[in-house]
């Protein structure tokens, strides 16, 4: 099968190849997927880099995410899966431990994975979108939900033209929440609205806390993908009892107010999908599921690439691009 792989850490150009490895067969509990697109997600970058290292054994096939048809089952999986659409997740080594990780990434013509990790895609559901999901969708689920129902209250998603930060404000939404999203510019802005939110607060522009004060008022939850920097902000506008959920590390960690999230009575939440406990996830999973099948979710911008160019899909989710970036297989 055709195939993007590493056997050794550092840059895209240097260490990332395309070629042939042998076709993977699922082992008891797993299905195998005929890959038809990958998502590139930054962690996968991360760790082909060596900023999140993972012993490699071997070759590696890059990226956690992608969407397909199961073509073969192991044992002890219903045969009947066999030509089902799927999304996966969690397919490749990405994160720092914990997650049931299988060891062939979506960046192959076939990855072989846990059957749960494989997840029916709905009817209706375009290719892309099944592509769009894992990572970024399940973390913003857990993020909206972990801490109970967000029906009548108000979110607020910082970032929100972010992967996480685009599906949080869909969630939210779906949920019946009143969404408030922070952004850095217009076409952000533009995109936060199509997503879903109601209010958009430009950060760089006059005083953002005043901003989403008067826009939405105080808010019941924020899914936080900048602590460090937005702390003070979060606390002006956080109604008491409020939850903050932290998805994201920044270079600084934030100095706690103590005196200030006890006057609160606030609950500050942090989450690293790769740690999730395995029944969490699973319930994400169908979460997500659920939401796209009633069409509360669409895909981000996309930024395709093939599989030649797949050095180019690494670099281009390096320099930042707005979006989510996609490796089409042959």
């Amino acid at each position: 099968m055709k195939a993007a792989s590493y056997s050794r850490e550092g840059a895209a150009r240097d260490v990332l190849t395309i070629g042939d490895l042998e076709t993977p067969q699922p082992g008891p509990g797993q299905v195998r997927v005929r890959i038809r697109i990958s998502a590139v997600n930054p962690t996968d970058t991360k760790t082909r880099a060596g900023t999140t290292p993972r012993p490699i054994d071997g070759v590696r096939v890059p990226h956690q995410d992608g969407v397909g048809e199961i073509d073969a089952v192991g044992e002890g999986v219903d045969p009947s899966r066999v030509g089902q659409r799927v999304w996966v997740w969690l397919a490749s080594p990405g994160g720092e431990g914990g997650a049931p990780l299988a060891e062939w990434g979506s960046c192959a013509e076939y990855t072989v994975l846990p059957d749960a990790q494989a997840t029916p895609l709905p009817d209706g559901a375009p290719d892309d979108l099944g592509a769009c999901l894992g990572v970024p969708a399940m973390t913003a689920y857990h993020c909206v939900f972990a801490d109970g129902s967000v029906a009548g209250r108000t979110v607020l998603v910082t970032g929100g033209a972010g992967a996480v930060g685009h599906y949080a404000i869909q969630f939210a939404r779906w949920a019946g929440a009143t969404v408030v999203t922070t952004v850095s510019g217009p076409d952000k802005a533009a995109q936060a609205r199509a997503a879903g939110a109601q209010h958009v607060v430009n950060y760089r522009e006059g005083d953002p806390a005043a901003g989403i004060l008067d826009a939405a008022g105080p808010v019941d939850r924020i899914v936080e993908v900048a602590l460090a920097q937005n702390l003070e902000q979060d606390l002006a506008v956080l109604r008491r009892g409020g939850h903050v959920v932290s998805y994201a590390a920044t270079p600084q960690d934030p100095a706690l107010p103590v005196r200030s999230l006890m006057t609160a009575n606030a609950v500050l939440r942090f989450m690293l999908l790769y740690n999730v406990e395995r029944d969490v996830l699973a319930d994400a999973a169908r979460g997500v599921s659920v939401a796209a099948a009633h069409g509360a979710l669409t895909p981000l911008p996309i930024h395709r690439f093939g599989l030649g160019d797949v050095v180019a899909a690494h670099e281009a989710v390096e320099s930042g691009v707005t979006g989510k970036v996609l490796v089409d297989l042959p």
